[in-house]
Formats: structure tokens, sequence, C-alpha cells
């Protein structure tokens, strides 16, 4: 009789990883991302412990949309309060803050659960190629 292996926490190694976002598609890379933080490349990853790695993800101002979504797409909120709906499209939101299509990308293929928020403090964006984790060794992942 064969018995499941059941990950804990003092097995979990976590791994630190580089991507450049340099002329990529923003899905093409927040699905990458997203895998990474969950874990799921992982053989020893279970869905009720964080098991994913470290991502550090470079060059996010120079991120691309298909077909035109740069003047198309919308980010949409609302502050809750009446006439409180806002709208902002791709490239006011890049010129705004350059890490958050990135990570509003990445955040939104999370799971919806506790787990969420550990995930999401893993994950390092900058605007640009200088990033302060060279110490942690990160490595490149292809795209």
């Amino acid at each position: 009789m064969q018995k499941t292996k059941w990950t804990k926490k003092d097995e979990i190694v976590r791994v630190w990883h580089l991507v450049d976002a340099k002329d990529q598609i923003l899905g093409k890379v927040a699905t990458k991302v997203a895998s990474l933080l969950i874990g799921k490349g992982k053989v020893n990853q279970v869905p009720n412990i964080d098991c994913g790695d470290y991502v550090v993800v470079i060059n996010s101002a120079d991120i691309k949309l298909t077909r035109n979504k740069e003047v198309k797409k919308m980010y949409y909120s609302h502050t809750g309060f009446p006439g409180g709906f806002k709208e902002l499209r791709f490239d006011k939101l890049l010129e705004k803050d350059p890490t958050a299509p990135v990570r509003m990308a990445v955040e939104k293929m999370l799971p919806k659960n506790k787990l969420r928020a550990l995930m999401e403090k893993r994950l390092y964006v900058y605007p640009d190629a200088n990033h302060k984790h060279e110490a942690q060794g990160p490595k490149p992942i292809n795209l």
C-alpha cells in the first residue's frame, strides 16, 4: 500500500526567478509569473500551503499589448460613493505607474484565497533593468 506524501511548511524550498518583460506581451508574462508564484511547476506543490517562488520582473515599462489595445484597454474602479466610477486607459496607467499593469494582471491570475497576499509579497516589479535582488542570484526565465 502506497501513501501519498503531503508537503510540510519546513520542506518548501524557494528559488528566485528573473523575468525580463521588455517587448513581451502582458498576458504571456503574467501567466508565467503567476504560475511561478503559485508553484505550479514544482513536484511538491499542494493547494493549502504556499509553495511558490520569488519572482523579479524587470523592464515593465516596455511591456506590450496586441491589436492596438494600448488605447482600447480600460481599467475600472469605483470609490463606493455616488459618481465615484473611474476609468483609466492602459497607456495613461503606464505613464502614471509603469509597474501597475503587470502587478494587476498577475494579481487577477492568483487564487482568490488566504494565500493570495503571501504570493503577492514575493512579486517584485521594476520599471527598468535596475533591481536590488542581485545578491539572491535570480535565475533568468525565457518566455
